[in-house]
């Protein structure tokens, strides 16, 4: 397998073209004037090899990554906005999302040793950046890590009738969590995902069918009445079923041809928004107005627990890829420059798994600790999410395109929907920050670290 080398001449095939350092203004920049390997080298004499993934392999880690059971909370979003509201949101923005997920691409393809929204930040305003954008990614995935231990608690409270202590569920869960993350290729993680896959679909399957056998449905209502909160909320919940792209950089590494991406991401596409609107519309015609978030608790409770226990596996899975691709983004720092993550020996292997334990151990901390802690996940996503998925994309495409903004009707209209994503990020931050901070004032809080049932 060759080397991969950047090559900062512009191809035609690329949006970019001109000087990629013009304009930056009096900040550190990278040193673009001489070859950069990515971040793995060249893997020939490789004695472990990570640029082995294939595209499909890429399509189901962000199919796992992105689809967990926050799928079932678009049925109550729908109903608070109403059929037609709620199915141009879903859309438009499924749309939106695939179009800045191949803007991250198409960055890639210009800077090929970028692994991490880290090295992202370093093209855009070098160190300051680097630093800003690895934190923000770090601390965004430790907390996705950190709602998912808290999820599978709640998950086995439903299915046992909390047979045992809360935080006993939630050792189990960071263990599991440890085990599965031990690998260190995403490739050997990639058959995890398409079992991740079928437990989530086979959820939101029962959960369908049984509101269909249970109900004879309602009127669908084409628009509803609503307000500012309760509105940009649900807007919010469709908005941020689409948020993980802070990943794909990570995703595209490991791929044995980079250039393969559209069809991972056409495979995420067209799986999420598939199953997104038939499982938000259908649901809701079952379940009515009053559907629950998530819309499992309008089944009942029996139903309740068996599509948990199918859910199982999503609901850890989907927090191990979150886990391996923050413990990637630490292990690639650290060796950066020397052939150690290649090795099988006692340092390479020791340190990864060190990475693992620490990271699933503050998450587990995090998820015990904070009371309020899905309003917090929403101020964190709306706080880091939007930007990742929407606002930074735009300025990805901006700043490759320095110069040639108007240059044709074409870049015309790619710098006006460029222009517009990052103005969904900025909303999706701004008014997500004041409706989860909303919440988190109006919401009485209970005890961290407690043993009771929080299902």
């Amino acid at each position: 397998m060759r080397s991969q080398i950047v090559d900062i001449t512009p191809t035609h095939d690329e949006p970019a073209q001109g000087c990629p350092d013009e304009g930056l203004g009096e900040v550190e920049k990278p040193d673009l004037t001489r070859p950069r390997q990515d971040a793995f080298g060249d893997e020939e004499h490789a004695e472990v090899k990570y640029k082995v993934l294939t595209w499909w392999q890429g399509g189901l880690l962000m199919v796992a990554e992105t689809i967990s059971l926050g799928i079932l909370s678009l049925p109550a979003a729908i109903a608070s906005l109403g059929l037609v509201p709620g199915l141009i949101i879903l859309v438009g923005l499924g749309l939106l999302a695939c179009y800045t997920g191949y803007v991250i691409g198409q960055f890639k393809w210009r800077y090929p040793h970028i692994s991490s929204m880290a090295d992202a930040g370093e093209i855009l305003m070098g160190r300051f950046g680097r630093e800003l954008f690895g934190t923000a990614q770090l601390l965004f995935l430790v907390f996705i890590m950190a709602s998912h231990i808290l999820t599978f608690t709640v998950a086995l409270n439903t299915i046992t009738g909390h047979a045992t202590c809360s935080i006993v569920f939630g050792v189990v869960g960071m263990i599991i969590s440890i085990f599965l993350s031990l690998p260190r290729k995403l490739a050997q993680v990639s058959w995890l995902s398409l079992i991740s896959f079928i437990s989530i679909f086979s959820a939101v399957m029962i959960a369908m069918v049984a509101l269909g056998i249970q109900n004879t449905g309602s009127v669908l209502e084409p628009t509803v009445e609503t307000n500012l909160v309760t509105g940009f909320t649900a807007a919010a919940n469709i908005a941020f079923s689409y948020v993980s792209h802070n990943t794909f950089f990570t995703f595209m590494a490991e791929l044995k041809d980079p250039r393969d991406f559209p069809k991972a991401l056409a495979l995420l596409q067209t799986i999420d928004m598939t199953l997104y609107i038939i499982a938000g519309v259908v649901i809701y015609r079952y379940a009515g107005a009053d559907v629950t978030s998530p819309a499992l608790g309008s089944a009942g409770p029996l139903i309740s627990r068996i599509a948990y226990g199918v859910a199982l596996p999503t609901i850890v899975i989907a927090g191990v890829i979150n886990s391996h691709v923050a413990a990637k983004s630490i292990y690639i720092r650290i060796f950066a420059g020397t052939d150690r993550m290649h090795k099988r020996d006692l340092v390479a292997i020791g340190s990864w798994v060190g990475l693992t334990v620490c990271l699933w151990i503050v998450a587990w901390i995090i998820a015990e600790a904070i009371p309020v802690f899905s309003s917090l996940l929403t101020l964190i996503t709306a706080l880091f999410g939007s930007w990742f998925t929407f606002g930074f994309t735009g300025i990805f495409w901006l700043h490759m395109n320095k110069g040639l903004w108007f240059s044709s009707p074409k870049k015309i209209a790619l710098t006006l929907l460029n222009t517009f994503a990052i103005c969904v990020g900025i909303v999706l931050c701004g008014l997500g920050l004041y409706t989860s901070g909303k919440s988190i004032h109006d919401n009485p809080g209970s005890s961290s670290f407690s043993c009771a049932n929080n299902a």
